[in-house]
């Protein structure tokens, strides 16, 4: 899939002015010169920039579609595959605190295993392993706060 560069540009220019407008109401930290709003405001600045010389290079450049869909789009198991992961997102989103990340993320890279083609008798082990892993290294490693969902009760 090819996006033209003008389009390309202008979604990522909203998305910086979004990021722009969200740290300019974030509060100063009292007695430094840099606050929570730095480093995101001087990324969302260059993000900006790019997006504006990328858009003057679309605009300049030469005349084609906005849109060019790729021969993936034309296979249907390409498609369903894709449409399987975006269903897994959303599936993420919206029952992660209930199940918590550990059983959704078994679920999901069970289910993307399956639809894969993974040979069955490793589907389930290498969920279950892969889920712990990301588990502990998000949440003992890196400290990110996981939902435990069903699993409240448990913590190692």
């Amino acid at each position: 899939m090819r996006i033209h560069d003008a389009l390309s540009g202008l979604l990522l220019a909203l998305l910086a002015v979004a990021v722009l407008v969200t740290v300019s109401q974030y509060p100063p930290i009292p007695g430094q010169n840099v606050g929570p709003s730095a480093f995101p405001g001087l990324v969302a600045t260059l993000m900006l920039g790019c997006s504006l010389l990328l858009i003057w290079r679309g605009v300049r450049g030469e005349r084609r579609p906005l849109v060019v869909l790729g021969g993936w789009t034309k296979s249907t198991p390409h498609v369903i595959n894709f449409l399987l992961v975006i269903a897994s997102l959303l599936f993420y989103i919206f029952c992660s605190e209930f199940f918590g990340f550990i059983i959704t993320g078994m679920v999901i890279l069970a289910a993307l295993f399956y639809a894969l083609g993974v040979r069955t008798v490793l589907i389930l082990p290498i969920a279950i392993v892969a889920t712990l892993v990301i588990h502990t290294v998000f949440y003992k490693l890196l400290r990110v706060p996981l939902p435990w969902g069903l699993l409240q009760g448990l913590h190692w």
